[in-house]
């Protein structure tokens, strides 16, 4: 698969993308958010809550969260929320069975299974990875928040002069 390809797909989505700035910039933002979490199989439905309870762009929210979060980067993201959720959480998880457990999510059927895959889990590891994963994405979503309402802005300017 070539993902140059793909990103630079998913970047001409958002360019084409028509609507309020600030709104576009909040879909782009909770899109980050739930992209950088460790929270795969239901990325799309919690992008779609969030997106229509702060009535921003679920289409937006959508496609930055597939540029954020891709085969190349499951295992980075898995990884370091589990670090930083050993950090600020009082458990320890081990990265073995997280990387198990993401093995088996990625070759898992359907969402069904892949809930019960996540419910064997154990609460201890469900709050450290949330926890991780929430540390490493708020930062993330604030500046693409930012960095996404000045880019729409600047893509509006341009339709407007040219």
């Amino acid at each position: 698969m070539n993902y140059k390809r793909l990103n630079r797909y998913y970047y001409l989505r958002l360019k084409r993308l028509r609507g309020d700035p600030e709104i576009l910039a909040g879909g782009t933002a909770i899109g980050v958010l739930i992209g950088l979490t460790p929270t795969m199989p239901i990325h799309t439905i919690l992008i779609i809550g969030l997106t229509l309870i702060t009535r921003t762009s679920t289409i937006a929210g959508v496609v930055s969260s597939f540029l954020i979060c891709n085969p190349l980067t499951y295992f980075p993201i898995y990884y370091f929320s589990l670090k930083f959720g050993n950090i600020i959480t009082p458990y320890e998880i081990s990265w073995d069975g997280i990387r198990t457990v993401l093995n088996q999510l990625v070759q898992s059927e359907n969402i069904v299974h892949s809930m019960k895959i996540i419910g064997n889990l154990g609460y201890e590891t469900i709050v450290v990875m949330i926890a991780g994963g929430f540390f490493i994405a708020l930062p993330f979503a604030f500046i693409s928040y930012y960095g996404a309402l000045y880019f729409f802005k600047q893509l509006n300017s341009k339709r407007e002069n040219g």
